[in-house]
C-alpha cells in the first residue's frame, strides 16, 4: 500500500517525499515455535539508493523533464466506453517510471544504468516470542525498496501458524484429545504426554474416578505461554472419548453384573410379555440420515411450488 503526500506542480512547497510501498511477507512457523520461541534468518532482496550517483541516476547528477509527460509523472488514457461516453485513467508514465525526468544515454550512471537504484541482498533475522499468534506482524520499519526522494516502507513478515497433528490451539489455551478403553475409563488409566517442549506429563486418574465419555478435564499452566509474559501459561484441556467393546460374551457379561450396580428392576408377568410386540434394533448414522430426509423433503416442497405455481397459470388462463 503506497501513502502519497505529493504537492502540485505549481505550488510553492514543491513536491513533498512519498512513502514507498511495505512488502509483506507470510511466513510459516510451527506450534513448536510459537511455543518455545524461536529465531529464522532469512535471505531478501531489495532496491537500495545507487551509492555511485547517489540516486541521480547519471554522471553528472543532470536530468532533463521527460517530454512523454511534461515532467508530471503520470499519463492520461481515454477509453471510449460508449456514445457519449468516455473514461479517463491515470497510470504512471512508461518513459520515465513516473519520476518525471529523463537521462541522457550517455550521462547515465554505469552502476545502476540509470535506474537510481541498485539491488542488494540482505539478511533479516526473525525474532518469534514466546506466545505470538496465528496472523500477528513483525515489522522491519525502512528496510522495504529505496527510492529516490521516497520514505522507505517496511517489510512486514505475518507469522501463518501450521497445523499440528496432536495440539489445537484457542487463544492461551491448548487442546488435545485422547481415547480411553471402558477398562480405563472404569478402573483408572495413565499415560505420557510429550509437550510442545518435549517433556514428558504424567496424566493419570484419580483412585475410583469413572471418566465419563466426551468429558473434559484441564491442567493448569500446561497451556501457551502469554506473549510477552512468558513465565503466565493457559491451560491444557484434555478431551476424553471412551472406546466400547464391539461386543460381550455370556461369562463377561455375568462378570460384569456381579461387580457393576444392578440393572433397574422391571417387575412384568410372563402374560404382560406376551402381549407385547418384540422389535429389532438397527445401527443407524444419524447425521447422513437426517441429511437425506431434509433433501427429500426439500424436493417434495419444490414439486409442490411448481405444482401450485402452474396451477395458478392454468386458472389465470381460465379467467381470460
Amino acid at each position: 500500500m503506497i501513502h502519497c503526500a505529493c504537492g502540485g506542480g505549481g505550488s510553492s512547497r514543491g513536491r513533498r517525499q512519498r512513502r514507498g510501498e511495505d512488502v509483506v511477507h507470510p511466513l510459516k512457523v510451527s506450534l513448536e515455535d510459537l511455543y518455545n520461541g524461536t529465531s529464522k534468518k532469512l535471505s531478501l532482496s531489495r532496491n537500495v539508493i545507487c551509492s555511485k550517483c547517489k540516486g541521480k541516476g547519471s554522471k553528472s547528477g543532470a536530468s532533463m523533464k521527460c517530454a512523454g509527460c511534461q515532467g508530471s509523472g503520470m499519463k492520461v488514457s481515454i477509453r471510449h466506453l460508449g456514445p457519449s461516453m468516455i473514461q479517463q485513467m491515470q497510470h504512471p508514465c512508461n518513459e520515465c517510471k513516473g519520476t518525471g525526468e529523463t537521462i541522457n544515454d550517455k550521462d547515465r550512471c554505469t552502476q545502476c544504468k540509470g535506474e537510481k537504484v541498485v539491488q542488494e541482498k540482505k539478511v533479516l533475522e526473525v525474532h518469534v516470542e514466546k506466545g505470538m499468534q496465528n496472523g500477528q506482524k513483525i515489522t522491519f520499519p525502512g528496510e522495504a525498496d529505496e527510492a529516490p526522494d521516497t520514505v522507505t516502507g517496511d517489510i512486514v513478515f505475518v507469522l501463518q501458524q501450521k497445523e499440528h497433528p496432536k495440539f489445537k490451539r484457542k487463544g492461551e489455551d491448548l487442546f488435545v484429545e485422547h481415547t480411553l478403553s471402558l477398562t480405563e475409563a472404569l478402573c483408572g488409566f495413565q499415560f505420557i504426554l510429550t509437550h510442545l517442549d518435549n517433556r514428558q506429563l504424567l496424566i493419570k486418574s484419580q483412585p475410583g474416578e469413572v471418566v465419563k465419555p466426551d468429558s473434559f478435564k484441564a491442567i493448569n499452566d500446561e497451556g501457551m505461554p502469554m506473549y510477552q509474559r512468558p513465565f503466565m501459561k493457559g491451560k491444557l484441556y484434555i478431551h476424553f472419548t471412551v472406546e466400547f467393546p464391539e461386543s460381550l460374551s455370556p461369562e463377561q457379561c455375568k462378570a460384569l453384573e456381579a461387580v457393576l450396580p444392578p440393572k433397574p428392576s422391571m417387575q412384568m408377568s410372563d402374560m404382560e410379555l406376551d402381549e407385547c410386540e418384540e422389535t429389532t434394533l438397527h445401527d443407524v448414522n444419524i447425521e447422513e440420515e437426517m441429511r437425506r430426509k431434509q433433501q427429500a423433503a426439500q424436493e417434495a416442497y419444490d414439486e409442490d411450488d411448481d405444482d401450485m405455481h402452474g396451477g395458478a397459470q392454468r386458472v389465470q388462463c381460465a379467467q381470460q
